[in-house]
C-alpha cells in the first residue's frame, strides 16, 4: 500500500523540542493539501496543522498556535512539523495526510494517511 511515512516522534519532558517528518515514499506530495492530525488514547482524532501544496498558505489548531510550525520541503517530497514548548496534552500519535480539497479539519477528506509515529512528553 502506497502511504506516507512518518518519523521523529519520541519522549521529551514538558518544555521541549521534537521535529516530525513526513515522508512521500513511493508518492509525490507536491499537488496535495498536507495536514497532520494526532489521537491520544481514548480522545478522536483531531487536526493539528495544514499546509497547502505551495506551502503559502498554513493553518493551525489554537491549541498549538504559537508553538507549533508546519513546513514542506517538495524537492525532498517531506513534510514538516516542528513541535516547541511540548506541554503533557500533546501526547498523541501523530499521523500526516494528503487531500485534494484543500485545508480541512475533517478527516474524511483526507485521501492518505500514515501510520503514524508516538510523541509522548511528561511533566
Amino acid at each position: 500500500q502506497v502511504q506516507p511515512v512518518e518519523s521523529g516522534g519520541g519522549s521529551v519532558q514538558s518544555g521541549g523540542s521534537l521535529r516530525l517528518s513526513c515522508a512521500g515514499s513511493r508518492f509525490t506530495i507536491n499537488t496535495y493539501c498536507m495536514s497532520w492530525f494526532r489521537q491520544a488514547p481514548g480522545k478522536e482524532r483531531e487536526g493539528v496543522s495544514c499546509i497547502s501544496w505551495t506551502g503559502r498558505t498554513t493553518y493551525y489548531a489554537d491549541s498549538v498556535k504559537g508553538r507549533f510550525t508546519i513546513s514542506r520541503d517538495n524537492a525532498k517530497n517531506t513534510l514538516y512539523l516542528q513541535m516547541n514548548s511540548l506541554k503533557p496534552e500533546d501526547t498523541a500519535m501523530y499521523y500526516c495526510a494528503t487531500t485534494s480539497w484543500g485545508c480541512s479539519w475533517n478527516s474524511e477528506s483526507y485521501d492518505t494517511w500514515g501510520q503514524g509515529t508516538q510523541v509522548t512528553v511528561s511533566s
